[in-house]
């Protein structure tokens, strides 16, 4: 049985898919379905059984019956929402919850494969998996560094697979219900289609009007990557994920506008509430998992973008 949290969430999701392509359906998901949109993400894969968080949370306590039948868990779940500055509730759910789901493991020598963020690097980094570079500018980012360090701290100790992945700008199908969190190109898409015109910030922080870079990966490549680590169980530490080259939001925006045959850009204001808390810049540096031996090519943006857009319009 292969547990992911999160699994009705936007990567969460995609992953499940990945699985039941490789033929495996004995799949459980915990998620928590406040938001009963993302049960069109449920709808879609194959799953053997659903937990709400709360509930999966006491399994996990009691150490039920259940969990011996848990062959790996993939830690999907979180709160992704970079705006949020409730500390208490972030806290709880991207630091402590997953130290419950990460020991739990330990207990088992069960792999462990958990969602981390480009976000624990801050601004003008260089974007390499040590200390020295990280520096996160909201508790969202925080929260996810604490809990990279406090897996380092038993490094030492842990003699099964411990994974962290640093997402860095992920994008593509099953992420719709998101909304504001959304990637640029479910926004681009959104605003063309109603009137036409996609909004990009003006420039900052020294960078052109659209010129801000970010690394952009497409979901499809975040699922080949955990379904890699489940194939190669000796691979352990933590890794950046993204394709290792940055894009402007001119570049994506003019992608979308490709696709559709149609559209113009309008720069509007950088906000203030912004200006201290906003990466312009962000590429990862693919170094430490190229070394861990992962050598697939990763989705050029036209390409990604393309398929998404393929994807989202068909609907």
């Amino acid at each position: 049985m292969i547990v992911v949290t999160g699994g009705a969430g936007f990567i969460g999701s995609q992953l499940v898919a990945g699985l039941n392509k490789l033929g495996r359906k004995d799949v459980v998901v915990v998620d928590d379905l406040t938001d009963g949109k993302k049960f069109e993400n449920l709808a879609v894969n194959n799953i053997a059984d659903y937990f709400d968080k709360t509930e999966f949370r006491k399994i996990i306590e009691r150490r039920d019956s259940l969990c011996d039948q848990v062959e790996v868990v993939f830690h999907q779940g979180a709160c992704s929402t970079t705006t949020e500055w409730n500390g208490q509730y972030m806290m709880d759910n991207n630091y402590t919850y997953s130290k419950e789901m990460l020991h739990f493991c330990l207990e088992r020598e069960k792999p462990f494969v958990y969602a981390s963020s480009a976000a624990v690097y801050g601004i003008d980094s260089k974007f390499i998996e040590e200390p020295e570079y990280e520096s996160p500018i909201n508790v969202y980012g925080y929260s996810k560094l604490l809990f990279d360090n406090y897996v380092r701290n038993l490094n030492a100790k842990i003699s099964s697979q411990v994974v962290g992945l640093r997402y860095f700008n992920v994008f593509g199908p099953g992420e719709e219900h998101k909304k504001s969190m959304a990637s640029v190109m479910c926004h681009f898409n959104n605003q063309i289609q109603e009137t036409g015109e996609l909004k990009l910030f003006e420039g900052s922080h020294g960078y052109a009007d659209g010129e801000q870079l970010r690394d952009f990966i497409s979901v499809n490549d975040v699922v080949d990557v955990n379904l890699w680590l489940m194939n190669n169980p000796d691979v352990s530490g933590i890794f950046n994920v993204g394709t290792g080259q940055s894009n402007s939001f001119n570049n994506v925006a003019n992608a979308v506008i490709n696709w559709h045959k149609k559209g113009n850009i309008k720069y509007i204001s950088f906000p203030d509430s912004l200006k201290e808390s906003y990466q312009s810049f962000t590429e990862a540096n693919l170094v430490k998992l190229r070394s861990a031996g992962y050598g697939q090519e990763f989705t050029s943006l036209k390409d990604g973008v393309n398929s998404y857009l393929n994807i989202l319009n068909s609907n």
